[in-house]
């Protein structure tokens, strides 16, 4: 088992736990690690920890953890650690949330957020199934198709509005403000489910409880890519649903109501705020090491194994 899950399976025991963690690790400033810090790192971790200060063990965790894929065990791209997601993803999810002029404006903005949420989901992806951790040609074209369809299925309400002409307020905030919520939901789960298929198909790789492979798993894989699309839609869907919700009411505050120009920023602002403080409470929702019961697995795996609980990376 690599080191990382290692260290998940001894520090994220509750939901807080998890939380705590990845509000650690979430550290912006460890974008900026080069391959050889990372790889120095984890080579202190690998040695004799007790005779390093703790604060530079600590440092190596969070390091590793943040900027190492569990399953290769090599650097993730600095554009694809979760670091990186607010700082990318952020402005194009308020881009692509805004009430847009133009359908192409529209095919736009949903097509950079999705492609971009399409290579993250692909390079934090479980990559046991293909040993040596290459994107083969079927996973490329679903990451296209991916975000093709999110840019296609995230413009429908521009495209309601545009082709009939639209202009009462009522038919206005419902395509503007309503429509986007729940595609937005169903949206960032289907597309990670669609870029994470091939866990489904193929299976991931299970451990028992001393770190040994029993095999592959398509329980475990899907297991493993549902909960992640399920904590991707409720990072989406309460950024799409909360700052809504406090526009609606500060609306009829008398300084917002002199005052209306300010409604566009702080809306935009709290998407933003939003998107940040969900990040890392979606990113918690479910264990970075899974557990799966033996009785759910094939039966050919649960004739390996005396084990109740088998052991899985989630992915990210």
């Amino acid at each position: 088992m690599d080191l990382n899950l290692e260290y998940w399976q001894s520090n994220e025991r509750t939901f807080l736990d998890r939380l705590r963690l990845w509000s650690k690790l979430l550290d912006p400033s460890c974008l900026t690690a080069s391959d050889a810090e990372i790889e120095n790192a984890r080579g202190l971790l690998k040695s004799d920890t007790k005779q390093h200060e703790k604060d530079k063990v600590d440092h190596a965790w969070t390091l590793s953890l943040s900027s190492v894929h569990a399953d290769s065990g090599a650097p993730i791209p600095p554009v694809y650690r979760p670091q990186a997601f607010l700082p990318l993803a952020g402005p194009l999810v308020v881009g692509s949330l805004l009430p847009h002029k133009t359908v192409k404006s529209a095919l736009f903005w949903h097509f950079m957020l999705h492609g971009y949420c399409a290579g993250f989901n692909h390079v934090n992806r479980n990559t046991t199934s293909t040993p040596d951790h290459k994107t083969s040609t079927k996973q490329s074209f679903l990451i296209a198709g991916a975000a093709a369809y999110g840019m296609i299925a995230g413009a429908i309400p521009q495209v309601i509005v545009n082709r009939l002409n639209v202009i009462d307020p009522m038919a206005l905030t419902f395509c503007r403000t309503l429509l986007p919520i729940p595609i937005s939901v169903l949206l960032a789960g289907y597309t990670l489910m669609v870029v994470r298929s091939e866990e489904i198909d193929k299976g991931i790789q299970v451990f028992d409880s001393n770190g040994n492979s029993v095999g592959l798993s398509k329980e475990a894989g899907y297991q493993a890519v549902f909960q992640t699309a399920v904590s991707r839609a409720t990072l989406f869907g309460t950024t799409a649903i909360l700052p809504n919700v406090l526009i609606h009411y500060l609306r009829r505050a008398n300084f917002f109501q002199r005052n209306p120009v300010i409604i566009a920023p702080v809306k935009h602002f709290s998407m933003i705020m939003v998107f940040g403080l969900m990040i890392p409470v979606s990113f918690s929702l479910f264990p970075q090491l899974g557990k799966i019961e033996r009785r759910k697995l094939e039966s050919d795996l649960q004739a390996l194994t005396e084990d109740k609980q088998l052991f899985y990376h989630r992915g990210l």
